[in-house]
């Protein structure tokens, strides 16, 4: 998708006509059937009157433009792709991004800087990492880019036209050495500098075949992307497949190149708890299909999860970890096998509150993703479902299936492997939450198989986790969703919202956060990043992660009553907004992320109860 088209000429005269907003607008409007902001339509009048003028005096008159170009499998649109040839007659394209700044400040992250949006001061990719970002993912998924006997060559730069020149800036700062070496910042002051690098890649003209070429070409991975992918999960000792994990893989793996080659849509369900491998034999499916040549992708509902994977894999192989909803616009069979990680989190729909109208899908999320993909994979563990708008089940999948008349095909895997191979601790935990009746009623506690703990006090809890953590172990501390969830401060840092006697420790930052003090990671980055132990996760931040030791805060949302001999939920200690609407399915939510949180430890877990008459119930089935 584009939002315009046409000749370098056509384009200088919308805009010397001022047709140029109007005519973005107009197709802005047709595609997503509302109008852009004011903001929006100002910035394009501004931006473009501009671009036009370094295009003229380039002399770039004989070129292709696309404007707004929407990357495939994605919502993210480049400013200007102007198409052409270089001395040599190769076909070549630039990627111009285009910011209407004057100032900005230095960042805490490391690709970012900080500039004013819309009022208020934000934390933004810089422009050479972020345009660097968008010809990453064409050159590794545009097939031309890469196939055939001239692929069209692709080079990417800024343009700051509003901002003074000064090479003491931190735009300029040497840590941005690199990526301003490989894609260029153009300020107000260098439109020399820009004509001249304009013309060495597009001085020959003849852009509107080149736009053709690009317009026409199809959204499938390059070899050498795949390649990278596969040979970086393989090199990564943590996905070694071991016994049961092994066998099922080669299970799947041969199913589904067999239901790609056969020509036959399949839906392989492969089921599990907690640790036993499921996201192992997924990564490693993965890779081996991407090392021979299949075009995969692996998707999951957890955005946590998700950009962790991208951040072990590298920037360039996070093309293909994707999200549930990234599949709305996806053509059918577009992918030979996706893969879906959690598949417990798949929704009703991939609309979200700021889908608008006119984009809302008619599919269920789970007809987008079996519509997409020519073999699907789901892994998923029915007790992992902590929201009532996670709707993903064996039997949802299943049901599914059959409507779309798929082969199906099931694998479960029972051994445990992440409670250091103590598959007995999960199944007194089924038991004692009430998740499943199991035959393991008490917990015999051997530390050589797996340490579990109750401890008096979350000051111990964590003191506990950290000593491991000083003789080499991961670990972190996790909470019920008992406490507010508060934005940071001004400054960056983080409130300390539980607070338990004299324990005062603040939640993981929001997703949505932005301005963090340094050495305070985000969201996305709590489980991999080192000063993760700082602070406490909640649910949405460790569902999919594992740690060698965990700590729990078991808060008053769900509590153990001698009397009735049930588990009981009390939503006014609850601080999530979604589940304490869930009504009859609260307790069994709660249940579920006590569950996930007691076996994100692969050697042990250490819990505090703030209930003391819960803590009784648990000791009373420990020996």
């Amino acid at each position: 998708m584009r939002l315009y088209a046409g000749t370098s000429n056509q384009f200088i005269l919308d805009t010397i006509q001022n047709q140029i907003a109007e005519k973005l607008r107009a197709s802005f409007f047709n595609y997503y059937r509302f109008y852009p902001s004011e903001g929006e339509i100002r910035s394009w009048k501004n931006s473009l009157k501009a671009l036009t003028l370094m295009i003229q005096y380039a002399g770039l008159l004989d070129h292709g433009i696309l404007l707004e170009y929407q990357l495939p499998m994605t919502s993210l649109r480049l400013d200007c792709l102007i198409c052409g040839r270089d001395y040599y007659n190769n076909d070549n394209a630039v990627i111009v991004e285009l910011k209407q700044w004057d100032r900005c400040q230095e960042s805490n992250a490391d690709n970012e800087v900080m500039t004013w949006l819309n009022g208020t001061l934000r934390d933004v990719l810089h422009p050479s990492v972020q345009v660097g970002q968008y010809r990453m993912y064409l050159e590794d998924t545009n097939t031309a880019f890469y196939e055939g006997e001239n692929p069209v060559k692709l080079s990417a730069c800024a343009y700051l036209h509003n901002y003074p020149y000064d090479p003491a800036d931190v735009i300029f700062a040497d840590k941005f050495r690199e990526p301003l070496n490989q894609n260029p910042v153009f300020t107000e002051d260098d439109v020399d500098k820009f004509k001249y690098f304009l013309e060495e890649r597009l001085v020959n003209g003849n852009g509107t075949d080149v736009l053709i070429k690009i317009e026409n070409s199809k959204y499938r991975p390059s070899k050498k992307l795949m390649e990278h992918i596969g040979s970086v999960i393989r090199g990564k000792s943590e996905f070694i497949l071991l016994d049961e994990q092994k066998v099922v893989y080669d299970r799947v793996f041969a199913e589904a190149k067999s239901g790609f080659h056969n020509k036959q849509k399949t839906i392989i369900i492969v089921k599990g708890g907690p640790g036993t491998g499921k996201s192992v034999i997924a990564l490693n499916l993965m890779a081996d299909l991407l090392l021979q040549n299949y075009n995969a992708h692996y998707a999951t509902g957890s955005r946590a999860f998700t950009q962790t994977l991208r951040e072990i894999i590298g920037r360039r192989g996070s093309v293909q970890f994707k999200y549930f909803n990234s599949y709305v616009d996806a053509q059918p069979n577009e992918i030979d096998v996706l893969i879906c990680d959690e598949a417990h989190r798949i929704r009703k729909t991939s609309n979200s509150r700021f889908t608008p109208m006119s984009r809302k899908s008619n599919l269920a999320q789970i007809d987008e993703l079996i519509r997409a993909s020519k073999v699907c994979v789901f892994f998923i563990d029915d007790y992992q479902v902590v929201r009532p708008d996670e709707i993903g089940s064996v039997n949802y999948i299943k049901e599914y299936a059959e409507k779309n008349k798929c082969k199906i095909i099931e694998h479960e895997l029972d051994v445990q492997f992440r409670c250091n191979g103590s598959e007995g601790f999960i199944n007194w935990i089924n038991n004692t939450l009430g998740i499943k009746r199991t035959a393991n009623v008490i917990w015999r506690q051997n530390e050589k198989d797996f340490d579990f703990r109750i401890f008096d006090s979350p000051e111990s809890v964590e003191n506990a986790i950290k000593e491991k953590i000083k003789a080499g172990y991961t670990g972190r501390m996790t909470a019920g969703y008992c406490w507010k969830w508060s934005d940071p401060n001004d400054d960056g840092t983080l409130p300390d919202d539980i607070v338990i006697g004299s324990y005062r420790r603040p939640w993981n930052a929001k997703p949505e956060a932005r301005k963090l003090a340094q050495n305070i990671p985000k969201a996305t980055l709590w489980a991999y990043d080192r000063n993760g132990i700082n602070q406490v996760g909640c649910i949405y931040t460790a569902q999919g992660f594992e740690f060698d030791y965990v700590g729990v805060i078991f808060g008053k949302d769900l509590v153990y009553d001698f009397d009735s001999q049930q588990w009981i939920g009390n939503k006014e200690y609850s601080y999530d907004p979604v589940v304490k609407r869930s009504k009859d399915l609260f307790v069994d939510l709660v249940k579920n992320t006590y569950r996930v949180l007691l076996t994100r430890g692969m050697k042990g877990c250490y819990v505090y109860f703030e209930d003391k008459n819960t803590e009784r119930f648990f000791k009373s089935r420990m020996e």
